[in-house]
């Protein structure tokens, strides 16, 4: 099989690497960290959700952003900030500092149809987190929980990818036990289903049905198709969450997945818990994927608040100026498809015109 048609370049990895190889991990420059300080104070008195990069300026960071932005997008795909002490702030200030780094790295993306644009992410029960994102059964009458509803829980989280360039977390309190975040490279996951099994590998470049399950109000379709691995101008991108691929499959009308589909996908996520590796947050910690070319996956967590130690990160999710380009059937999830636009995120219900 030729050489060429794996993905190449620092996005294709081995979890065992990443371990000893800290280029992914940025320290916050002392220049950045007061930088910071002084904008927390100038922007006292505005509303987080109206930060912007003119009210929260971070002069002199730019090289910083720019050395993180190149790392997601053409690196290995994750950047691991460090040395923000969040004992300084309060609960407030966070948001503040923390959305304002979203802006200054790309564009806030909606998360939910909703319209959140930063969503705390903590144990707030399967009952809190199915009614906000959508429960349903499944054939056997259990309770089946959208992708949304099992990330506000203590439970394990598959391996599988967000709707945005690049999603980010910000540790503020880490959970007693567990809470451990598991990275792989898609990649690298790619590479090697091509290398096993080429037969396998082409079903994966072939349309699945997902749902929209707990997603959107509206949309094009309740389903779409869409293939789990795609390349545009030699840049790769897979999106993947086995939660809404297994949802579909509930849906009437949709096509029955093959058994050397199944296969298919049940290798990559074997595949992908063996080429990955594991990362624990400390408070302060801000961990940000590519979503194109990470997988990301969670164990599940203890919490124990009598200590202090009950698991909190605030997420973002962001489209990024340096984007790449996507293949043109992804613009059913993604809308625009170019590189460098603001695309990915929530579609919002629509707004009734007054009469």
């Amino acid at each position: 099989m030729s050489e060429s048609n794996y993905i190449q370049g620092a996005c294709v990895w081995k979890g065992a690497e990443m371990v000893e190889n800290h280029r992914w991990v940025k320290q916050f420059p002392a220049a950045v960290l007061e930088q910071i300080d002084a904008a927390v104070a100038q922007s006292a008195g505005i509303d987080w959700k109206h930060i912007n990069r003119q009210n929260f300026p971070l002069p002199g960071s730019e090289a910083y952003f720019d050395d993180v932005r190149e790392e997601l997008e053409n690196g290995s795909g994750m950047v691991k900030m460090r040395g923000l002490d969040v004992s300084r702030y309060d609960q407030e200030q966070l948001r503040r500092i923390w959305y304002a780094m979203g802006a200054h790295l790309g564009t806030q993306m909606f998360q939910n149809n909703r319209g959140e644009v930063m969503r705390e992410i903590k144990d707030e029960g399967m009952g809190v987190g199915a009614k906000l994102y959508g429960a349903t059964v499944d054939a056997s009458g259990r309770q089946f929980l959208s992708s949304g509803a099992r990330t506000l829980s203590p439970g394990q989280l598959r391996f599988h990818t967000d709707r945005c360039d690049v999603v980010g977390l910000l540790c503020v309190r880490q959970a007693s036990e567990g809470g451990v975040s598991k990275l792989a490279s898609s990649a690298t996951v790619y590479n090697e289903i091509l290398r096993r099994r080429p037969d396998l590998h082409a079903l994966l470049c072939q349309p699945i049905a997902r749902s929209r399950f707990g997603e959107e109000a509206g949309g094009e379709h309740v389903a779409y198709d869409l293939p789990i691995f795609g390349v545009r101008d030699g840049k790769f991108t897979s999106h993947f969450s086995l939660t809404y691929i297994e949802n579909a499959q509930m849906l009437p009308g949709v096509r029955k997945l093959t058994a050397a589909e199944h296969e298919a996908i049940q290798m990559l996520m074997a595949v992908a818990e063996e080429q990955c590796f594991e990362m624990r947050f400390a408070p302060g910690d801000i961990q940000l994927l590519n979503n194109h070319v990470v997988y990301h996956g969670r164990t599940a967590f203890k919490d124990d608040v009598s200590t202090g130690q009950d698991r909190m990160l605030m997420r973002l999710w962001l489209s990024m100026p340096n984007s790449r380009a996507l293949p043109e059937d992804h613009a059913v999830l993604w809308g625009d498809v170019s590189a460098g636009k603001p695309h990915g995120g929530i579609a919002q219900p629509a707004v009734p015109v007054a009469a």
